[in-house]
């Protein structure tokens, strides 16, 4: 009975669609209300900071001085809050995730100056990586080394006569 049973499913699966796709030919369809990457239009945002202090884990950080904002990609959580209290509506929730890698990243968007009228206009924004390097363990010590044996003593000679 259980090879009938056995027979049953693979002839099924044989002729059956396959429950997986091709991952990297076919990429996943995500949904409207998918919680992604953060994205950020740098040329829209004031800089205030709101969504720096509302980050759960610090991944964002501000400096309104030189109009930088950056963000720990692998220190978000995609919680949204951000997303929510930007009262510029420069941050979304973009409907992709973030790429595995070896080492952390940190990406900076960086406000350029605006063109003066006459002038051709320039890149207003500059996203930059910067790899942040995780503190090289530290070596285990060495082990000590092992005594060297003890030479063997020789037989005492037989000095008693009989």
């Amino acid at each position: 009975m259980s090879i009938l049973s056995f027979s049953k499913t693979v002839l099924h699966n044989l002729f059956s669609k396959p429950a997986t796709r091709n991952y990297p030919q076919v990429p996943r369809i995500y949904t409207e209300r998918t919680r992604g990457q953060i994205g950020i239009k740098i040329d829209d945002c004031i800089f205030c900071g709101i969504c720096s202090k509302k980050c759960p884990t610090g991944a964002i950080a501000v400096v309104r001085e030189t109009k930088n904002w950056s963000i720990k990609r692998f220190g978000c959580i995609q919680c949204g809050s951000c997303v929510e209290v930007c009262p510029k509506k420069c941050l979304t929730m973009l409907q992709t995730y973030t790429a595995p890698n070896a080492t952390k990243t940190v990406e900076e968007y960086i406000q350029l100056l605006k063109h003066a009228p006459g002038e051709p206009p320039r890149q207003t924004s500059a996203p930059v990586q910067a790899a942040v390097q995780a503190p090289a363990p530290t070596p285990a010590p060495a082990p000590a080394p092992a005594p060297a044996p003890a030479p063997k003593a020789a037989p005492a000679a037989d000095t008693s006569k009989e």
